[in-house]
């Protein structure tokens, strides 16, 4: 019997923390206690229920893994001339494929294209497994529901961890979160986990140096 890995990511759109991405790999005769346990896309579930189920997938996994992808990269790769985050993505994917060596891999597509996303993926795989490239593969397949709840909790926990870190509650990192926005006003040049690339962050960075001349000049 094959196996069959699904990877799905979190937090691809916040301007404070990191980026997600997670693979998941079981044989095919698991799925059904997968899906027995509750297991289905992340955004479907309460923090509680996935922490529970992050716990549940992790034991039952044949493999699984889990790359973290702090602002900085994201920053450097958006920096780029040739790159941008659609590319990043699809490279760590193939990486997890690379590494976790499924018989097929199914990916939640971050790209409009999901044709072309799945032909760009192919070439930078080592073997050639197969591949099934779908937008909300989260809510259709149970196995990158799986994936969407290891990257959910850890992307959650890294999170958590940098407000522990710097002592102050910033929200959920969203632009759209106030709490967000106040704290990306107030501190946007005192610590390094904002995507600095990122147009909400840019805004409040152009308004602060127009205010600094403006008093310079004053």
């Amino acid at each position: 019997m094959g196996n069959v890995c699904g990877i799905d990511e979190s937090g691809r759109g916040p301007v404070i923390g990191p980026m997600v991405i997670a693979g998941v790999v079981v044989t095919e005769d698991k799925l059904d206690e997968l899906k027995n346990l509750g297991v289905k896309d992340s955004k479907l579930l309460s923090a509680r229920k996935r922490e529970y189920l992050f716990d549940k997938i992790t034991e039952k996994a044949d493999k699984y893994e889990i790359i973290i992808v702090y602002p900085k990269e994201i920053d450097e790769t958006l920096r780029h001339p040739s790159l941008n985050l659609n590319i990043l993505e699809k490279l760590r994917i193939a990486d997890i494929i690379n590494k976790l060596k499924p018989d097929k891999a199914i990916i939640d597509c971050p790209s409009p294209n999901a044709n072309a996303f799945k032909m760009q993926l192919k070439a930078e795989l080592s073997y050639k497994p197969e591949l099934i490239v779908e937008h909300k593969a989260d809510t259709n397949y149970v196995i990158v529901g799986a994936a969407s709840v290891l990257a959910k909790v850890t992307r959650d926990r890294e999170i958590n961890n940098i407000k522990k870190k710097i002592g102050i509650d910033f929200g959920s990192g969203y632009a759209t979160d106030p709490k967000t926005q106040e704290f990306l006003k107030n501190n946007h040049d005192k610590h390094d986990i904002f995507r600095k690339e990122w147009s909400p962050y840019r805004r409040v960075d152009s308004l602060k140096r127009q205010k600094k001349l403006e008093d310079f000049n004053n």
